[in-house]
């Protein structure tokens, strides 16, 4: 997963740029202050870094840079993930107007700064004096350190995930059941209460019309005897007169038929009268006004009218809320059953244990085998007696990654303290350290593309071309860039690129504007060029045969 092709407009001084890359170890070189630099820049910018309206060339409304990656398939979950479309390429874009608003695309997609950062960190590497990127993040030294004992973590990070889960299940069963133990003890309360009444189902109603009828009784007394009385009184009773009634009209039916039937309607009414009489006096031999029942009524009905009020129902809805109360208990009970999920949290912790101290057991073996590896790769990197170190320090708590830290130290002399790498004082040394670390791991990292920012500076003669061959050595198994200005570096190169600046005319204040330019160099271009580095502006016949040379044994093979 190689970078195919760098475009761009309007960046800096550059007007208008097309670049096609090659697979293998590429050089750019020029002369100070040609723009070397800002096509390493131009590539970090539309790979996801601050945007800065100072970088739109004088005279554009902005700039525009894209750079384009092969495909690789394992990008493709990512790519779905954030809603990009997989292609034959991976193209990356960036614009920056001269306010400094910013716009970025995946694949033609608009994508945040942060889309195009976190996956420009899985397609490169930038190491430079002051641009130190992996070996400063923790998952990087971790990626590292895993990849050259050949570590899987996704086992464990699985184990850590499943953990987590459980964990958070427990803590919200635990969270619940305070809640859940506050509501049985409110509904406990409530049920309680009600209790005390013991509401019957259809109670409120019996008791309304019961109540009803004893606090009226004496009204009721009083109509059932004036009723019978009604009914019975002998000289002006209804019974009486409809008795008489019925006797007349019967002495006369057999002259007139038609007394027949009203004399038997007469007599019925007689009869169902006598009934009634007699009900009325059952009625009057069991009433009674009763003020103590009465009393006992008043209280009832007052104890329903107050709950009613309480829970803000009617009197008739108690013995369906207490129900309700009830079942809602009966379902709390079955709520929770802590002590399975707590055998899961240990059993699920105990499955990450075994799995992170495996991990942590391979790491402690890997450590001072890639320690030793490095630290040889330095001797070459004029860094004699420099010590490199892989440290593993124990965390207080578990985490995603294990039970363990993972820190890079270095010691850039003999006799002196190994310091955490992104505080080695020298840039020089930082950038030599990259070097051996990059060598050393160079077929285990994901980024496939590794770009060199002079990491070469403060280093010459048999160092440099050391550094050379240990570049062309790393562009066999990953493509490689680097900014030089080291002859020695630049004939190991497979490819050469020159950065040139150019004065032309423009509309500017003082009529002049300056631009760079990026060629490809055939072997002749590439012989002045290598001739030039060697000896300044003045190139001699000496300086072009000792660049000569230096191509013509390019790259030796080096033993790592």
């Amino acid at each position: 997963m190689a970078l195919r092709r760098i475009a761009l407009r309007d960046f800096v001084i550059v007007r208008a740029l097309e670049l096609d890359l090659a697979a293998g170890f590429t050089v750019l070189t020029g002369e100070t202050g040609a723009g070397k630099s800002i096509l390493i820049d131009a590539l970090q910018l539309a790979l996801g870094n601050r945007a800065d309206a100072g970088a739109v060339r004088e005279g554009a409304d902005r700039l525009d840079v894209s750079a384009e990656f092969d495909a690789d398939p394992a990008l493709a979950a990512w790519l779905d993930e954030g809603g990009f479309e997989a292609g034959d390429a991976l193209l990356m874009r960036r614009t920056v107007d001269v306010q400094g608003r910013s716009r970025g695309w995946i694949n033609g997609s608009p994508a945040t700064a942060t889309q195009l950062r976190e996956l420009g960190d899985r397609l490169l590497d930038i190491h430079g004096q002051h641009a130190w990127q992996s070996l400063t993040r923790p998952e990087a030294v971790r990626g590292l350190l895993d990849a050259y004992a050949g570590a899987d973590d996704a086992a464990l990070a699985q184990a850590w995930q499943s953990w987590r889960q459980v964990i958070a299940a427990l803590d919200k069963a635990r969270s619940a059941q305070d809640s859940l133990q506050r509501e049985r003890e409110r509904l406990q309360w409530q049920v309680s209460e009600v209790m005390k009444l013991a509401p019957g189902v259809d109670e409120w109603d019996e008791l309304s019309a019961s109540h009803t009828r004893i606090s009226n009784a004496q009204a009721l007394i009083d109509a059932a005897e004036g009723a019978c009385s009604a009914l019975e009184d002998d000289e002006s009773g209804a019974l009486a007169a409809l008795s008489r009634a019925v006797t007349l009209l019967q002495n006369c039916e057999h002259i007139e038929p038609a007394f027949k039937e009203l004399g038997e309607v007469l007599a019925s009414s007689v009869a169902q009268a006598s009934d009634a009489a007699h009900s009325l006096h059952g009625y009057l031999r069991q009433a009674d006004t009763d003020p103590e029942r009465l009393a006992e009524q008043d209280e009832r009905m007052g104890l329903w009218m107050s709950l009613a009020r309480r829970y803000k129902r009617t009197p008739a809805e108690l013995p369906a809320l207490l129900a309700g109360w009830q079942a809602e208990l009966q379902t709390l009970d079955a709520q929770s059953d802590l002590e399975a999920l707590e055998r899961a949290e240990q059993a699920a912790q105990q499955a990450y244990m075994k799995e992170a101290r495996a991990l942590g057991k391979t790491r402690k073996q890997a450590a001072p085998r890639l320690a030793q590896a490095v630290t040889l790769a330095m001797q070459g990197l004029g860094m004699q007696g420099g010590r490199f170190e892989v440290v593993l320090e124990a965390l207080a708590e578990p985490a995603r990654h294990g039970l363990e830290d993972i820190a890079f130290l270095v010691a850039g002399h003999p006799g002196s303290t190994a310091r955490a790498i992104g505080k080695v004082a020298s840039g020089g040394e930082l950038s030599r350290i990259a070097l051996a670390i990059a060598v050393t791991t160079s077929q285990l990292g994901t980024a496939q593309t590794l770009i060199f920012d002079e990491v070469d500076a403060g280093v010459g003669g048999a160092v440099a071309e050391t550094v050379g061959r240990l570049m062309n050595q790393l562009g066999r198994d990953r493509q490689v860039l680097a900014v030089t200005h080291l002859p020695q570096v630049a004939a190991c190169a497979d490819h050469h690129l020159l950065v040139a600046k150019q004065q032309t005319s423009a509309r500017t204040k003082d009529g002049i504007r300056t631009e760079s330019s990026v060629s490809v160099l055939d072997d002749d271009t590439r012989t002045r060029e290598i001739a030039r580095m060697l000896g300044g502006e003045r190139m001699s016949q000496t300086s072009l045969a000792h660049a000569r040379e230096m191509l013509g044994k390019k790259a030796p093979e080096t033993s790592s």
